[in-house]
């Protein structure tokens, strides 16, 4: 039986950008295993790995295909593996700095529409991990929706509401709880027709228990939060894509016990400081003791709160290191607290001679 792929997202661009390699098989990238892939094509499903031209043609991991991609692929002549040839560009791709290798990225999904970022109304809540996730979200060419779970166990949902509403400027913010099953209808109405949505955050905020939701029944393994401190356990040990019955498509994506941003988008996540910036005397104003500086005037008269320009510092600096490698970011966090590598040796030359008296 033929498989129809705009019931796995398939857009009227990815077909045409197809068309022109018509020797080739449209596939998108549902699993990966290391360096095996799980792909679907008009033909059924198909195990896949990097043909070795494409290979040697990579240069970075993040060029290497992810759960999302659409590609373009071969048989092996014994026909019971897909060669991928091709990874067809992306419409949008979420990407975060990989854990413990400075410099390097690590895609979580590529083509994705709509990205639901998940927090629960438990101890897990923070504002500013939210600052950090839309962050990486506008960046990734997606629509950002907010999903904080769990409004069972929440006794003021309304006060952190409150809480989130500059942090959420601009972004739709829903509220629900898997044990009663509120709010899974209006995440239901993002999914349509052949969108993609991906469920990102925290370990133990409900991803798997909400998208099990959305297929109708249980496709995915939930365990309960630690209930001594609120925290998540891994459920999601792999990203995976799922086709829910209504249409549309969902990729699942293990939980992030530590967000590294790779890039990001502080005009959109940040709007309310940047478009106070605006109004600054000084075009390159850095908010600190520059005359003129509206932002140090709206925190002065109330308007905005000191914690979201700290936020804004914060990750400004992060982003700045993202690209550099080892040494480049440490030359800079040196530049930047000492101005040089010779005051830096003067500040260490300074106190040891204040701790010898």
């Amino acid at each position: 039986m033929k498989i129809d792929l705009k019931t796995y997202g398939l857009t009227d661009q990815i077909d045409q950008l197809a068309a022109t390699q018509p020797e080739l098989t449209l596939a998108r990238v549902t699993g990966q295993h290391r360096e095996r892939y799980d792909l679907i094509s008009a033909v059924g499903p198909l195990p896949a790995q990097v043909a070795g031209k494409l290979r040697h043609d990579l240069s970075v991991e993040t060029d290497f295909p992810a759960v999302g991609d659409w590609v373009l692929t071969t048989l092996a002549p014994d026909h019971q593996l897909a060669l991928i040839q091709t990874v067809l560009p992306r419409q949008s791709v979420l990407e975060r700095a990989a854990v413990g290798k400075t410099g390097a990225g690590q895609i979580i999904a590529a083509n994705v529409d709509t990205i639901f970022i998940c927090m629960s109304l438990n101890a897990n809540f923070n504002p500013h991990r939210i600052e950090r996730y839309l962050t990486m979200a506008w960046d990734s060419g997606a629509v950002p929706v907010v999903v904080l779970t769990k409004a069972d166990l929440c006794a003021d949902v309304p006060a952190k509401l409150a809480a989130l509403a500059d942090v959420t400027l601009g972004v739709d913010v829903l509220t629900c709880s898997a044990q009663t099953g509120d709010g899974l209808a209006a995440l239901k109405d993002y999914v349509t027709g052949n969108q993609t949505v991906s469920f990102i955050g925290s370990s133990g905020v409900g991803k798997s228990t909400l998208i099990n939701g959305l297929l109708g029944h249980a496709a995915l393994v939930t365990k309960e939060i630690r209930a001594d401190d609120d925290k998540g356990r891994h459920t999601t040990t792999s990203r995976e894509l799922l086709r829910l019955p209504a249409g549309g498509v969902v990729i699942d994506t293990p939980g992030m016990r530590e967000l590294q941003v790779q890039g990001g988008d502080l005009t959109k996540a940040f709007a309310d400081v940047t478009a106070l910036a605006v109004h600054c005397k000084f075009r390159n104003c850095t908010h600190h003791t520059e005359p003129g500086c509206a932002v140090q005037a709206a925190i002065v008269a109330g308007t905005l709160a000191a914690e979201r320009l700290t936020s804004y510092r914060k990750l400004q600096v992060e982003l700045s290191y993202s690209d550099m490698n080892a040494r480049e970011r440490e030359d800079a966090k040196i530049q930047r607290f000492f101005g040089s590598k010779k005051k830096m040796k003067q500040a260490r030359s300074h106190m040891q001679q204040i701790r010898r008296r």
